[in-house]
């Protein structure tokens, strides 16, 4: 046991020397310091990127990606039609717009009812609901 201990405490003293969270850095200076200092100094500003109009970023069902619920919305397609499933989903969306217009007035937020339904869209189209 006490052979084991101290075989523990040999491991565990490597790795703590092994960490160089405190160790002083090429970018502290004289005195040193640590990386943690050196990492919150202020940086430069970024430009930011121009936007690309709305209309266009957003994509139809024919252009969308393969998310991991596509093969249920194939399968889905294949079960129930195209006419069905497009009756469907049309339901769906109404609804979860519906629901978000109610949570933003619920919590004072009315004005970014839009942003939050565009986001659902651009979401839904990455996990493959729009396929």
């Amino acid at each position: 046991m006490n052979r084991f201990v101290s075989l523990l405490l040999i491991v565990v003293a490597l790795a703590a020397s092994s960490v160089q969270g405190f160790a002083p850095s090429s970018l502290g200076g004289v005195s040193g310091g640590s990386n943690f200092v050196v990492s919150q100094r202020p940086r430069s500003v970024k430009q930011p990127v121009a936007r690309s109009n709305s209309r266009t970023s957003l994509q139809m069902g024919s252009k969308a990606k393969f998310g991991i619920f596509s093969p249920a919305v194939y399968g889905a397609k294949i079960a129930l039609g195209d006419a069905k499933l497009m009756k469907f989903r049309g339901k769906a969306i109404s609804l979860h717009s519906q629901y978000i217009g109610d949570f933003c007035t619920w919590a004072g937020a009315y004005h970014l009812r839009t942003k939050l339904i565009k986001k659902a869209k651009v979401n839904g189209d990455t996990l493959g609901f729009l396929v």
